[in-house]
């Protein structure tokens, strides 16, 4: 049995099913809103490979190592982008929570607050985790706001860590949250998705 079984998980205005091939045509228009494989501190898909990048998802998950949803408006079904568990370790019960990305026209809404404490209510009160980590790149600063905004804690910089898609070395930074911080953490998310805006 693996750590992440595949499950759905809804709410908040937003809905995460369990990346599969036939969200291939649906992903490719939420990445061309906004033509987001142009931006080079991310990991979306150009049209041309977006078939791959879900093959690649599906083989990760495989091996036990990414579990990736599809992102849907709830309301209307509609696919705006992905996010997914990565870097599971189950012997230490933490996962990181990345290859996060929306299309352009619902950037800055409440769908990444909404997604993100969907994955964090699963990964601490369903699995079990004690810590659910993010990384990102030195120059992605609107992600590195974003996961500051959710209240984790940044751990470090992790120095000539990755490839970018340009072929660029880039530094990763590192942000954590454990469990003992998760019920304020929580309660500041569910008080943001409800305060009137």
């Amino acid at each position: 049995m693996a750590f992440v079984e595949p499950v759905e998980l809804a709410g908040y205005g937003v809905a995460l099913t369990p990346l599969a091939l036939a969200h291939e045509a649906s992903l490719r228009a939420a990445a061309a809103d906004g033509e987001l494989w142009n931006l080079r501190v991310t990991s979306v898909p150009e049209p041309e490979n977006t078939r791959q990048y879900i093959e690649d998802a599906l083989a990760m998950r495989a091996a036990g190592n990414r579990f990736a949803f599809a992102v849907l408006d709830q309301a209307g079904g509609k696919v705006i982008g992905c996010s997914s568990y990565h870097d599971i370790l189950p012997a230490v019960k933490r996962v990181e929570i990345g290859y996060t990305w929306y299309a352009k026209s619902v950037q800055r809404s409440h769908v990444n607050t909404a997604c993100k404490l969907l994955l964090m209510t699963h990964a601490f009160e369903t699995l079990g985790c004690h810590v659910v980590g993010w990384r990102t790149d030195n120059f992605n600063f609107a992600s590195q706001a974003a996961i500051e905004r959710l209240g984790a804690r940044k751990d470090g910089v992790i120095r000539g860590h990755a490839l970018r898609r340009d072929g660029t070395i880039r530094d990763t930074v590192m942000y954590s949250l454990r469990a003992g911080e998760w019920p304020e953490v929580k309660a500041q998310l569910l008080y943001l998705l409800h305060k009137p805006r």
